[in-house]
């Protein structure tokens, strides 16, 4: 199956469970929150500060599911956030401005300043999770 690009995938608006959801990304189509039937408020307002109304959902990471409003590019506004499969109150998110900075809480409770280092820490689920470069 050829992969195109995530701009480029039709919305799946098919309602969704949470076991339904792919492990990794899907490459024929976009999964908008609003199809996921467990999707909390918060999740379906994650863009709302940036204008974006879209919340796709991105892939598992860990014992996490990762989604995002925005663009995603490395100097774009873009939030993401990561709930925990197995407990959906428990989530973190991380916030990238145009310039390409960003702040987010992982599960080790620490801040960090860059997106790799945050998916790290959810990936480890905060066990040894190095500190920022």
């Amino acid at each position: 199956m050829a992969v195109s690009p995530r701009s480029q995938r039709p919305l799946d608006l098919t309602p969704i469970e949470t076991h339904e959801l792919p492990f990794t990304p899907p490459a024929d189509r976009n999964i908008p929150a609003e199809a996921w039937t467990d999707a909390p408020p918060e999740l379906l307002a994650l863009g709302e500060e940036i204008g974006e109304t879209q919340v796709l959902y991105l892939r598992q990471l860990g014992p996490f599911l990762i989604w995002r409003a925005g663009p995603g590019t490395t100097r774009s506004t873009t939030r993401w956030m990561a709930l925990d499969v197995g407990d959906l109150d428990r989530r973190f998110t991380f916030h990238q401005d145009e310039g390409g900075s960003g702040h987010g809480h992982g599960p080790s409770g620490q801040v960090h300043e860059r997106f790799r280092t945050w998916k790290e820490d959810l990936r480890s689920d905060g066990k040894s999770c190095g500190g920022e470069e």
